[in-house]
């Protein structure tokens, strides 16, 4: 099986990659760097296998490039978007274009070449939806999207349906939530257990907001997930991955500073962050029936081996972030 990564050197395509790699597939990945590995189109100076390219989902001619130069692919994971609340406010223009034009050009190709797609999605579609979040909340309540971000992931989500409809194209989605872990850098607009383990190391101010619940997924436990759809591809099929364990926000901070000694002045606590859903709790029982999906790392432990990643990665002192 040929399977394509787009985003594959994000936190979650470059875990994800290593893992289908281990499970026998052959992966081509796609991001938006220059990197090792990669074999230009015109320069062809690497003779090695193809393994990497620089491409932009955003330009349907580079797209379309890799399709014609390196395919044909059976399956393409879409990790490639832009992430984040906040970052959706500061860089709307990168937003939309990545996450809407971007998986617009990858539909159009998915109707042309018919490889199965697996799109990721978010956990923000549910907007502060009051109830346990399963899949099929979002076919039976007008969900209230809270921000650019959330609103640039449901309209994925219309936007595959209709190729469905239109073109019989075959589509899983995937709604993480609060996915960490190492191999995630560190910048302003990371997930919260991200930042809470950078600030503390680096004796940083935080705000927590207290009344914020989360589950929290370790890496490694929600690729294993991911990766199984390759083999148990299901078209039409939506899946929340997650943790069933709720926690308070202000909990995960209490983990990271009792790990790491940080000084609790460096604490802010705030009621609630405004646009942000206050309690994200999910049912996560059809990957667990489809998917064999487990949570094997505790949530203490996850973020020892974050912490232990992040000293080693930042320990010189002259890398603020990636």
């Amino acid at each position: 099986m040929k399977i394509l990564i787009t985003g594959s050197k994000g936190v979650v395509g470059n875990a994800l990659a290593s893992e289908l790699k281990s499970r026998g597939k052959t992966v081509f990945g796609i991001d938006l760097t220059h990197d090792m590995g990669e074999r230009g189109f015109e320069q062809k100076m690497f003779e090695g296998p193809w393994e990497y390219a620089r491409c932009d989902i955003r330009e349907y001619r580079q797209l379309e490039r890799i399709f014609k130069e390196v395919g044909p692919f059976d399956m393409v994971y879409n990790c490639a978007a832009e992430f984040g609340r906040w970052n959706g406010e500061d860089f709307y223009e990168n937003v939309w274009t990545t996450n809407v034009i971007g998986l617009k050009n990858i539909l159009r190709l998915q109707e042309h070449y018919g490889f199965k797609l697996i799109h990721f999605s978010s956990s923000e579609v549910y907007g502060d939806y009051p109830g346990l979040m399963k899949e099929s909340v979002m076919d039976t309540h007008e969900i209230k999207q809270l921000n650019d971000y959330a609103i640039s992931k449901w309209a994925n989500e219309l936007m595959i349906q209709n190729s469905c409809s239109l073109y019989q194209t075959e589509t899983v989605i995937v709604r993480l939530f609060n996915t960490y872990g190492p191999g995630e850098y560190y910048h302003p607009y990371r997930s919260v257990n991200c930042k809470f383990c950078y600030h503390a190391l680096k004796k940083l101010p935080i705000t927590v907001y207290k009344s914020h619940f989360r589950s929290s997924t370790f890496l490694s436990d929600a690729i294993s997930t991911i990766a199984t759809i390759s083999d148990r591809f299901i078209p039409s099929r939506i899946y929340n991955i997650g943790n069933d364990e709720l926690v308070d926000i202000g909990q995960i901070a209490n983990i990271v500073w009792e790990l790491t000694e940080a000084p609790l002045s460096l604490i802010s606590f705030k009621d609630t962050e405004p646009q942000t859903t206050i309690t994200k709790e999910a049912d996560f029982s059809l990957a667990t029936k489809e998917l064999g999906h487990q949570n094997k790392v505790s949530l203490k432990y996850g973020l020892k081996l974050t912490l232990d990643w992040m000293r080693d990665l930042y320990q010189d002192g002259n890398r603020p972030f990636l």
